[in-house]
């Protein structure tokens, strides 16, 4: 088993995925409409990108701008609509209105992707307290990730507790993989990777000229030389 970071990289469309994997990619989060933070891509869109590349693909379960589920019998036949075309990773995250995690809603969609790992999103950096929230979820099955910037503004101003919970891990509520994204730059890496954080999350940084062209190969494979200490 390679010991090297993980790479994870926002994909869009099959030429993101195509060009992410060709950096040197490990895996894929698949959302679409960036102007709302990332919600769930179409049926289709999974298919093109699925038959596109062969790295592990995590998919977005999120059908409203925000941090509250909105409509969970909706997300639950996205859920289950996803699993049938193949999907087996997901990424979700609500909060109630006291930012408080929804139990009652990441539970039903737990239960409905039967065990396969997901990623809980920033909602954490949102959240009223982290400490809290990671302890009330540490049981949940499948739960392997969290994406975090460490603040709602960005990995800049949430490094301090990024490098807090980087030291925790493997304690009660930090088994999960750090996942870093949210700001992120490469300045921000030696720091992090020096805490033991291994593992990324890049979406604007990977499209310099921004989210209306797609993923850049290039900017993807600068990442992954960091990241290995080339």
């Amino acid at each position: 088993m390679s010991n090297r970071a993980v790479l994870e990289v926002i994909a869009l469309s099959a030429e993101d995925a195509v060009a992410a994997q060709a950096g040197g990619a490990d895996r894929l989060e698949l959302v679409t409409d960036m102007a709302a933070d990332g919600l769930t891509p179409s049926r289709e869109t999974f298919a093109a990108i699925r038959a596109a590349v062969d790295i592990p693909l995590r998919v977005m379960l999120r059908l409203t701008d925000g941090f509250a589920a909105g409509d969970v019998g909706a997300l639950v036949t996205a859920a289950r609509n996803l699993r049938a075309d193949g999907a087996d990773q997901f990424v979700l995250g609500f909060l109630d209105a006291d930012g408080n995690p929804d139990l009652v809603a990441v539970e039903r969609i737990v239960a409905e992707i039967e065990g396969c790992p997901w990623t809980f999103h920033r909602a954490i950096d949102r959240a009223a307290d982290r400490d809290a929230l990671r302890k009330e979820l540490a049981d949940l099955p499948g739960l392997d990730t969290y994406l975090t910037a460490g603040s709602p503004t960005g990995v800049s101003d949430g490094m301090p507790t990024l490098l807090a919970e980087a030291a925790r891990r493997g304690q009660p509520g930090y088994e999960a993989q750090i996942l870093v994204g949210g700001g992120l730059g490469l300045p921000h890496l030696p720091r992090l990777l020096a805490a033991g954080v291994d593992a990324v999350h890049i979406g604007g940084a990977a499209r310099p000229g921004g989210w209306a062209l797609p993923v850049d190969a290039d900017a993807v494979r600068e990442w992954r030389r960091a990241l290995d200490g080339g």
